[in-house]
């Protein structure tokens, strides 16, 4: 420490003076001293850290800027335990704090959506239960806002609660039913073109009145889906849909301005992909949504091989 300090301000004091400024007090070094040290072969650990700090810095970027200590741990474990071996989490944690990089951290707000009567509404079929033995059991579907320079954008996202992966997504400048229907298509469409069976389905949301639209209504029953709302006005009745609002405001909207809707397409379109093939989710054991989905996959091919 007392050598990085004199590093810092040698240039603008010189070395001997420092030196000499910091006799009788507890920093005091001799000259010699300094430039032994400065010619000293830098440690196994000096050489490790400095590695490391340039490693936790590329995957910082790669990622969004957003990975706090414990993904950047499990992500660092996963992917280069052939350069370090398996690396302490307090190692990380002390890294960080040296590059002085953390993770972002959430807003706590809520965006409001006009509701559905209840009568006009569907039970809640999952009670808070958000957990599923396998992929297309259980969707959760939520409408959040996004502010920009030439007025509001509306996005919808529709997940798979079974291994977190964002099955259908749509931006717009409109609040229309289109809004939640265009993203259901997307997901139906994609599970078709992958010959996975959505029948028996349960699609969960709020009661925003797009998901309860005739359309909507007459889409999920062509795939043979049985909608669920939560109660008007509890977010817990929809929590991992909340949560997933949340993350991508603080991982990507909340984080600049945005010009207008061509803007937030474009970005969401990217983070999506990288959210599905990249991120490390804690709520699957640290890792992306696409690996956990087709482990499953694989595991189900091979059991049906095995009977």
């Amino acid at each position: 420490m007392i050598v990085d300090f004199i590093d810092e301000h040698r240039d603008e004091f010189g070395v001997e003076p420092i030196v000499r400024a910091l006799q009788g007090t507890a920093a005091r070094i001799a000259v010699s001293s300094y430039y032994a040290f400065k010619k000293r072969r830098p440690s196994a650990r000096s050489r490790r850290d400095a590695e490391l700090m340039r490693v936790i810095s590329d995957v910082y970027e790669a990622n969004y800027s957003c990975y706090g200590v414990r993904k950047m741990w499990n992500e660092i474990n996963r992917e280069y335990t052939d350069r370090f071996g398996q690396v302490a989490r307090c190692t990380i944690e002390r890294l960080m704090k040296q590059l002085s990089i953390e993770g972002v951290r959430r807003r706590k707000k809520r965006p409001k959506t006009a509701s559905a009567r209840a009568e006009e509404c569907p039970e809640d079929l999952v009670e808070r239960e958000f957990s599923s033995e396998g992929p297309n059991q259980l969707w959760v579907a939520d409408i959040t806002y996004v502010p920009t320079e030439s007025g509001w954008v509306y996005k919808t996202f529709i997940v798979d609660v079974f291994h977190r992966e964002i099955v259908g997504w749509q931006v717009t400048n409109h609040m229309r039913e289109s809004l939640a229907r265009d993203a259901l298509t997307m997901a139906l469409a994609a599970k078709f073109r992958a010959g996975e069976d959505v029948s028996g389905l349960v699609h969960h949301s709020d009661r925003g009145v797009q998901f309860k639209s005739i359309r909507y209504g007459e889409t999920l029953a062509e795939s043979n889906i049985i909608a669920s709302v939560g109660s008007r006005g509890d977010s817990f009745d929809n929590a991992m849909a909340e949560a997933l609002n949340s993350v991508y405001k603080a991982e990507l909207i909340d984080r600049q301005r945005w010009s207008g809707l061509i803007e937030v397409m474009a970005e969401t379109s990217r983070w999506v992909a990288w959210y599905n093939q990249r991120r490390l989710h804690s709520g699957i054991g640290y890792r992306p949504p696409v690996e956990v989905h087709a482990e499953w996959i694989n595991q189900h091919r091979s059991a049906l091989v095995a009977a």
